[in-house]
């Protein structure tokens, strides 16, 4: 049985080997904000703390989980693009931990990847980073820790946050910022599990094998609770706005598990940046899809007075937390949903124009061929590239200054977030389609289907690339790009 013909089933929860010990802290409901200081030399500009915190996600729903300076998520980090940063970062958990700046374009010892030979945060020990943010727009942080069958570990945990890079150059055409995380909680293992990943798309799936394998699928991992940064739909507080103004998202699928759909009833978003890095063509969508790992930000025109509710486009996982209400001045009446009346997600639409772009020729090109072994790992699925599992250390070296290109040739029945750390991301194809100007930092590559993207080797030192689902990650799907 494939995993697109799963149902969802009750929670199995199997038992967690060397879970970390979580202890109630106080934690605000706010995300509170850490603009940058001027501070004397040999002192830091910010310091997170990794330590256990609780999260209100309701009234009577709190879980314990770790995070940053006493939530989750974790402040909201503004940097000034160009302006060297020092971080230091307090390990008070009794395990060792990362913290991966995500998008960024830093030197492997500070990006956070033990892959990348970054070194560990020591239990109950610290680390400065040291780095120069680069370059401007919606970038993340979070741990990188391997988690494999230990559901208290890596992404699965409170351990995220938003990093903004400000180019100092933004005109501020917008009345309202909001920086909105999509987030699942309370994972646990399942071999009954449903993926939307195909809701809204009729391409064709150019990568779908003439045979599939039918053996039984591993164990998986699911969620029945979910939030927007730390509450769910119906608790906490609104956005309020005004008719007539102009509101900016700024969303994170900060998710472990799942690409998600999101929408606002009523309202469309004009999408204006993908991961960070402004669209070529800014177009209306009235729903976005966000891999694990991926940002949007978009700018929606408040001209439908009412209650309305921003969240996932599923009613069962709407339901289940993943929400927040908007609130127009003046209106007093429950929040409504109103389905929007096309889900398809196409990366196409937001490129340049054909011929306003220079075509550039990769000097090398790579295949890669993503496959699943059911039950590869006992229990688990394996994930495959090119026929192996993760390291593939001297399989993608790179000749520094050279333009390579990427061929994603997806063979699995999941859309995959394909992240590639420490450099920026051209989408060149996307299901046979052409594009341009697309600039991204994470990609998700179709089921079945086929991406195309080039980058430039500019960033020398051991790159990780990987999918951003965690469990995919841990069990084989990533590889280690080396420069010559």
């Amino acid at each position: 049985m494939q995993r697109r013909d799963f149902l969802r089933f009750g929670s199995l929860t199997l038992a967690q080997a060397a879970a970390a010990k979580l202890l109630p802290a106080q934690m605000s409901s706010q995300m509170p904000q850490h603009p940058a200081a001027s501070l004397p030399e040999g002192k830091t500009d910010y310091t997170l703390r990794i330590a256990p915190v609780t999260v209100e996600l309701a009234p009577q729903r709190i879980l314990s989980t770790i995070g940053y300076n006493g939530v989750s998520p974790g402040p909201i980090l503004r940097m000034r693009e160009g302006k060297p940063v020092t971080v230091d970062v307090i390990n008070n958990t009794d395990v060792p931990e990362l913290v991966h700046w995500h998008g960024l374009l830093v030197p492997s010892d500070v990006d956070g990847v033990e892959e990348e030979a970054t070194p560990f945060i020591p239990p109950q020990g610290r680390r400065r980073y040291q780095f120069t943010p680069r370059p401007a727009g919606s970038r993340w942080y979070h741990s990188h820790a391997m988690a494999f069958s230990d559901l208290h570990r890596g992404s699965f945990t409170g351990q995220f946050g938003f990093l903004f890079i400000d180019s100092g150059n933004d005109p501020g055409q917008y009345d309202q910022e909001h920086f909105l995380a999509i987030r699942d909680w309370e994972p646990y293992f399942t071999s009954f599990m449903e993926d939307t990943d195909q809701q809204g798309q009729n391409d064709p799936q150019l990568e779908k094998p003439a045979v599939l394998n039918t053996d039984p699928n591993g164990l998986e991992v699911n969620s029945n609770t979910y939030s927007i940064n730390d509450k769910s739909l119906g608790a906490g507080e609104p956005i309020r706005v005004k008719e007539g103004q102009r509101v900016l998202f700024r969303l994170l699928n900060a998710s472990a598990i799942e690409n998600r759909r999101i929408a606002l009833a009523g309202h469309k978003f004009k999408v204006i940046a993908l991961d960070g890095n402004p669209v070529p063509s800014p177009q209306p969508v009235e729903a976005l899809f966000l891999g694990a790992g991926e940002r949007i930000d978009a700018v929606v025109e408040m001209d439908h007075p009412g209650v309305w509710i921003l969240g996932a486009t599923e009613e069962s996982i709407r339901g289940a937390g993943l929400g927040i209400v908007v609130e127009y001045a003046n209106q007093h009446r429950q929040p409504q949903w109103v389905d929007p009346s096309t889900l398809r997600w196409d990366y196409a639409i937001f490129s340049a124009p054909e011929g306003t772009q220079p075509q550039r020729t990769p000097d090398h090109t790579f295949e890669m061929a993503f496959e699943k072994v059911p039950g590869g790992a006992g229990k688990f699925n394996t994930w495959l590239v090119n026929g192996k599992p993760y390291p593939h250390d001297q399989e993608f070296v790179l000749q520094q200054g050279a333009r390579y290109r990427l061929i994603f040739r997806n063979r699995t029945d999941d859309a995959h977030p394909m992240h590639l750390h420490r450099h920026q991301l051209e989408l060149t194809e996307i299901n046979g389609r052409k594009t341009s100007g697309i600039i991204k930092d994470t990609v998700v590559v179709p089921y079945y289907g086929r991406a195309s993207v080039d980058f430039t080797a500019d960033q020398p030192g051991l790159t990780l690339f990987h999918c951003h689902i965690q469990q995919h990650m841990d069990y084989g799907f990533k590889a280690l790009f080396r420069y010559a």
